[in-house]
């Protein structure tokens, strides 16, 4: 997740903006450990050499928070990042819009393209 989506996150989400890379290393971790489940089972709607961005059905990250121990603001959190992030991707496409009309029906899930290494979002 680039590091103006994880600002624009830490600005609205009621975390302090230090734990907000912690908390996107852990989900990070999480996702990338089944990137071949979301390949399968979900729509990826953007490829770059570093990640994968999967639409995913509303209550996702509600489900992963439980699976990761998160606070209530930590998944909102980590699902704002996650949305940011397809905003800029859809900022630099062309293809706000598009993926703004599917944020009103979908969530987000941004999975590193496997061989690949994660970076920290800690940096």
């Amino acid at each position: 997740i680039d590091g103006t989506a994880i600002m624009l996150a830490a600005a609205k989400a009621s975390v302090p903006a230090s734990s907000l890379p912690l908390l996107l290393d852990r989900a990070q971790a999480y996702l990338d450990g089944r990137a071949t489940e979301y390949a399968q089972e979900f729509e990826c709607v953007h490829e770059d050499d570093e990640t994968a961005v999967f639409l995913v059905p509303l209550g996702h990250w509600d489900t992963k928070g439980l699976d990761l121990d998160f606070s209530h603001r930590e998944v909102d959190a980590v699902r704002r990042a996650h949305a940011e992030h397809l905003r800029r991707v859809g900022a630099d496409a062309d293809r706000r819009d598009e993926f703004e009309t599917a944020l009103e029906i979908r969530e987000v899930a941004v999975v590193s393209r496997e061989g690949k290494s994660r970076q920290s979002a800690r940096r």
